[in-house]
C-alpha cells in the first residue's frame, strides 16, 4: 500500500538530519503548552499535536490541531515496515527491518518539524516490547533520528485503542467488543456505554481487556501466508479462538450479544470493508465508520479464502505488502466472531494514534469553552 500522505478527517466518521541530542519532542513533551502568566493567550496559533505508533508491521503518524469536539488532521504518514519480521525465529529485530524503521521514523521526524509540532507522544508496541534488542533499538532511534520512543505495555495499548475508537460506538448499544488486530499481538476490550466528556470525544468505559499473543505477522510466519488451505486456516483460527474464549470466560459471562456490536480496528477489517464496498482504490472516508452485517463479513472472508496469492496481490485493497498477511488477520477475526457472534460489525480506520491525540489534547484542556476553537 502507498504511504499515507494526508487526510482531512479527525475523529468524525470521516529529509534533514536532526542534530544529535534531545529533540524538541519526546514521549510527552512539554508537560503543557506555555501560556503567559499561566492563562490562555488567544493570540497564539492553535498548537500542532503529533502521535506516532511504531508497530510490528506499520509505522504510522498523525499530526493534528484541535477542533470543536475533536481535531483536524493536517498531516499523516503510514508505511508497512515489518519491524517484527523474523522475530518468531530469532527473538530479535533484524538489521533490514531496523533500517526500514529508521527510514520511516526519519520521515515522521521531518513531518513533525515541518508542521511545528509542540506536543507529541511516540510509542512502540509488541515488536519492541518482545525483542531481545528492543531497548538497544530505542537508543539507536534516539541517537540517530532524534526521537524518544516510549515502549508501552499491553494495557496502555488497549486503553489507547479504546479512547481512539469510542466515538464509533452505537449510542443505542449496551456496549461493544472492541478488537485491534496487530502485527505481533491483538488487543480485545469489552466496553460498556461510554461517558460524555466535558468537551471533546466521549470517555470509554472499559469493563475488561486482554492482549492476545497473536498478530498477523507472528501467525503468518508460523503457519505461512502465501498458500493457505482449509486445514491451515482452521488451525490458525482454533489457536486464536482458545485465547479469545479465555477473555470471554473472564469478562463477558452473561453478556447479551443482541445488545452489543463488534468494533474492529486494523488493516484486516479495513481491507474487508474495502472489498465489501468494491473500492477501486482504498478510501478512508468510506471505510472509517462503515457498518457491516455478519453475513456481509462472512461473504468477504469466503471471497478472500478463495483467492490465490496472486489475486490477493492484484487487489487494490490488499496489494503485495499485505497479501501474505491478510488471511492470518481473517483467522483472528473469525476466532473473535465465533466467540462473539454479533449481528453487526463497525469498521474503524483509527485507533492508537487517535487515542494518543485525544489524551494529549484533553490534558491541555483544549476543548474547554474558553478556547473557542474553530471547526
Amino acid at each position: 500500500m502507498d504511504d499515507e500522505a494526508r487526510t482531512p478527517s479527525g475523529l468524525d466518521p470521516a529529509q534533514r538530519r536532526e542534530p544529535k541530542g534531545r529533540p524538541p519532542w519526546g514521549r510527552r513533551w512539554p508537560p503543557r503548552h506555555p501560556r503567559p502568566d499561566g492563562g490562555i493567550n488567544h493570540d497564539y496559533p492553535r498548537p500542532a499535536y503529533a502521535a506516532l505508533d511504531l508497530g510490528t508491521n506499520n509505522c504510522r503518524l498523525l499530526v493534528a490541531r484541535p477542533a470543536r469536539e475533536g481535531f483536524r488532521v493536517i498531516d499523516a504518514f503510514s508505511r508497512i515496515i515489518r519491524l517484527g519480521e523474523g522475530m518468531a525465529a530469532s527473538g530479535r529485530l533484524g538489521e533490514a527491518a531496523i533500517d526500514r524503521a529508521m527510514e520511516a521514523l526519519s520521515i515522521c521526524r521531518d513531518k513533525m518539524r515541518n508542521r511545528a509540532v509542540t506536543r507529541a507522544r511516540l510509542i512502540a508496541t509488541e515488536a519492541c516490547r518482545s525483542a531481545a534488542n528492543g531497548a538497544e533499538f530505542r537508543q539507536r532511534v534516539h541517537r540517530d533520528v532524534g526521537l524518544d520512543l516510549e515502549i508501552v505495555d499491553r494495557q496502555t495499548e488497549a486503553e489507547l485503542a479504546a479512547i481512539g475508537c469510542t466515538p464509533l460506538m452505537d449510542p443505542a448499544a449496551h456496549g461493544v467488543i472492541l478488537f485491534d488486530i496487530g502485527g505481533g499481538s491483538s488487543e480485545i476490550v469489552r466496553l460498556g456505554r461510554n461517558h460524555p466528556a466535558d468537551g471533546g470525544p466521549p470517555v470509554p468505559s472499559i469493563r475488561g481487556w486482554a492482549s492476545l499473543p497473536v498478530g498477523v505477522v507472528s501467525l503468518a510466519e508460523r503457519y505461512g501466508g502465501v498458500k493457505v488451505d482449509y486445514a491451515l486456516y482452521e488451525a490458525m483460527t482454533d489457536e486464536v479462538e482458545a485465547h479469545v474464549r479465555r477473555f470471554a470466560d473472564e469478562y463477558c459471562t452473561g453478556l447479551d450479544l443482541k445488545a452489543i456490536h463488534l468494533l474492529g480496528t486494523s488493516g484486516t477489517v479495513t481491507t474487508i470493508a474495502g472489498l465489501h464496498l468494491r473500492l477501486k482504490r482504498y478510501d478512508r472516508r468510506q471505510v472509517d465508520g462503515c457498518w457491516m452485517l455478519d453475513g456481509q463479513v462472512q461473504a468477504v472472508l469466503d471471497e478472500l479464502r478463495a483467492m490465490s496469492y496472486e489475486e490477493r496481490v492484484a487487489s487494490p485493497c490488499i496489494g503485495a505488502e499485505r497479501a501474505d498477511l491478510v488471511l492470518a488477520g481473517c483467522a483472528i477475526l473469525d476466532a473473535i466472531r465465533r466467540v462473539f457472534p454479533c449481528e453487526r460489525l463497525r469498521v474503524a480506520d483509527r485507533g492508537l494514534r487517535e487515542g494518543m491525540l485525544v489524551e494529549l489534547m484533553r490534558a491541555d484542556n483544549v476543548w474547554a469553552p474558553s478556547h473557542g476553537h474553530a471547526s
